[in-house]
């Protein structure tokens, strides 16, 4: 079975959009800003795609709509109050008739399935009566929901800028059972709750997993040996190990950004502090030092600073040392307790959980501290996960009494709040980069 790359896609996109690109007959101007709070969803028309099998032609369309919407910036128009059900992505569309219908951007798509599945998808300026975009992607016959990913991360990079989120992966803590007695396991699943698999069984509790860069690795923590350890577990082969021997208390791991070193914290002693180590094995680098607790590191995208919460100034705040440790400076400052940093992929924003006045808030800052912003405010919200593209942010949030967390998103501009359907209670979200 061959699987369906992104660089492949890309690689036939590219083949595709050159074949596509001959109807363009003015240049499109038709773009999304996407700055600020104070933004309209872009009104979107998507006809089902063209398919010899109407209902997966459907099915493709639905997903392609579902991602658009879910993201904040795009309104997809009821497929219904069209003027045509299903479009064709070999023909100009009757640009006149979109106008009378108020549509402005118009996505035309056609799909087979076979051996293989096909698809085209070109993107429509009605105003300017001009193509935005084209491509086309083949892949094989299982990767249905990935096609229509990759066809709405393109249609959001030709009219919003920067890159997609929708072809990513979640992997999370599944909890289920009584509050009392829950069963905590490892899962993973689409950004949007689909194809969900359990990745431990539960026999033994397993809590905050990282993805590696690569997405094939997954490093977490794990009680199996009494008290909590960093483990490793490869996607690919299902094979778990223990990283360290220190005899100790290790947790809160995350790999630097080239996936080669895991940063993690080691209680000794009533003190916590932060080390590194390959992952394959060896002596642990000690980078902090001193009886406070430090812990959460996070590494910038660079892989030349580490951001971590410590006490050492007297409650829990935000710091930053170089990824060799040492010479940490505080970088938050403001009123109640600061946890759980963590960079963005684009190294403009650290987000963070901030506890104060009984109400727990997911916020952002510049990673100099200063910008502070808070996106969510409820009881008992925390764990922020980034998107590949920095725009969006996951985290959980548990209601308290006897039901159980769940995972929510929310814009950087603290818009768009959703809840991700799971199949259990869920915590601890990891959002992967774009699949390769």
């Amino acid at each position: 079975m061959t699987l369906l790359t992104r660089r492949n896609a890309l690689k036939l996109g590219l083949a595709g959009g050159a074949l596509l690109a001959g109807s363009s007959m003015a240049m499109a101007q038709l773009r999304i800003v996407v700055e600020g709070a104070n933004f309209q969803p872009l009104p979107i028309a998507i006809p089902d795609f063209a398919s010899s099998d109407p209902a997966f032609g459907r099915e493709i369309a639905d997903i392609v709509r579902a991602d658009l919407r879910r993201s904040g910036l795009f309104l997809p128009l009821d497929p219904a109050s069209l003027p045509i059900r299903v479009g064709d992505v070999n023909a100009t569309p009757d640009f006149a008739t979109w106008r009378t219908a108020n549509v402005d951007a118009l996505v035309m798509g056609g799909v087979e399935r076979g051996g293989t599945i096909s698809s085209s998808v070109r993107v429509w300026d009605t105003q300017q009566a001009a193509q935005v975009v084209g491509k086309s992607f083949s892949t094989d016959g299982n990767s249905a929901r990935r096609v229509a990913h990759i066809i709405a991360d393109g249609i959001y990079e030709s009219l919003a800028g920067g890159s997609g989120y929708f072809d990513t992966r979640v992997i999370y803590t599944a909890e289920s059972g009584p509050k009392a007695n829950r069963v905590r396991r490892l899962a993973i699943m689409d950004q949007d709750g689909a194809n969900v698999q359990y990745l431990t069984d539960g026999k033994t509790m397993a809590l905050t997993p990282r993805f590696s860069p690569n997405g094939d690795m997954v490093t977490y923590m794990n009680f199996a040996d009494g008290n909590p350890q960093v483990y490793l577990l490869q996607l690919s082969t299902g094979r778990q190990q223990r990283l360290t021997n220190i005899g100790a208390m290790t947790f809160a791991p995350r790999f630097s950004p080239n996936g080669s070193t895991v940063v993690f914290s080691v209680e000794q002693g009533g003190a916590t502090n932060i080390y590194s180590v390959g992952t394959g094995g060896g002596t642990p680098q000690q980078l902090t030092s001193g009886a406070a607790i430090d812990t959460g590191p996070s590494f910038s995208p660079d892989g030349s600073r580490i951001v971590f919460e410590s006490d050492r100034g007297g409650s829990p705040q935000i710091y930053m040392m170089g990824a060799g440790g040492g010479n940490a400076q505080r970088v938050s400052f403001g009123q109640g307790s600061y946890s759980t940093p963590v960079w963005s992929p684009d190294g403009k924003l650290i987000a963070f959980t901030r506890a104060s006045g009984g109400q727990f808030n997911i916020g952002i800052m510049n990673p100099d501290g200063s910008g502070e912003r808070m996106l969510y405010t409820s009881y008992h919200a925390e764990g922020p996960t980034w998107a590949p593209n920095s725009r969006v942010i996951m985290f959980f949030q548990d209601p308290g009494g006897n039901d159980g967390p769940k995972l929510q998103s929310v814009d950087i501009w603290g818009r768009n709040l959703q809840t991700i359907p799971t199949e259990t209670y869920a915590s601890d979200p990891a959002w992967s980069g774009l699949r390769t």
